[in-house]
């Protein structure tokens, strides 16, 4: 019982992991842009967690846990950042095989969910979960409606759609869906306190927020260009 989380993040990696060599995809050529990736987003998520975890925002049950800490988090929650977009990207870039696979109107999207989460600002800022979720999502979403403008963001959305279905199983596990208890248990005085199933509903932005920061950097690397404040300038990395 108390590998559960860290079964659950192996169970989440496994068939990607073993995909990654597909000839089509060549997932595992990518690792050079991927795991760059993967760590800065990590290294802003960690940080958010260590805060809220301290504060009570949500938690951990020993039952289900080895008891190894990394940054006064389980070792399974830091392994969660790199096992769950490591597969995201892998789905992203499967269907991306397709161009078929994408939302056509990606400005009107971000441009819905931007007025979504600003309204989750104004009117959640006493619920911490909410308001932060939304903040950096707005923040996000800012930046690619003005500054970044990225062409991959239709090509995000339809996969997110599809990684939504995962999502629902593994976040189900973590909150209690179909083992008893909760893995992850989340303090409802600090979010929304309306479940899918088990999970909290500002679970999906968070989620989306996570995997478009990683899909986000992941392109700029493949692409090796920095955005500049101007949108049309780019500067090239030798």
């Amino acid at each position: 019982m108390q590998y559960t989380y860290l079964l659950i993040n192996f169970f989440s990696l496994l068939v990607p992991f073993i995909l990654s060599f597909e000839s089509r995809i060549g997932y595992y050529k990518k690792w050079k842009y991927l795991f760059p990736a993967m760590t800065a987003t990590a290294v802003f998520f960690i940080i958010w967690d260590v805060i809220f975890t301290a504060n009570g925002v949500w938690g951990f049950n020993p039952k289900f846990v080895t008891g190894i800490r990394v940054f006064s988090l389980p070792l399974e929650e830091v392994l969660f950042f790199f096992c769950i977009p490591y597969s995201s990207i892998f789905a992203y870039e499967a269907l991306g095989l397709s161009s078929k696979f994408k939302v056509q109107s990606s400005k009107f999207v971000s441009a819905l969910l931007l007025v979504i989460s600003i309204t989750g600002v104004i009117l959640f800022h006493d619920r911490a979960y909410t308001f932060y979720t939304c903040l950096f999502l707005s923040i996000f979403l800012l930046m690619q409606l003005l500054w970044i403008k990225g062409q991959y963001l239709g090509r995000f959305y339809f996969a997110y759609l599809v990684i939504l279905i995962p999502f629902t199983i593994v976040n189900g596990l973590l909150t209690g869906s179909w083992i008893g208890e909760p893995v992850v248990w989340y303090n409802n005085e600090e979010n929304l306190g309306i479940r899918l199933l088990t999970i909290p509903v500002e679970d999906v932005f968070y989620g989306m927020l996570m995997l478009g920061m990683s899909v986000s950097i992941y392109e700029s690397l493949k692409t090796k260009t920095f955005f500049t404040t101007k949108s049309t300038e780019r500067i090239k990395i030798d």
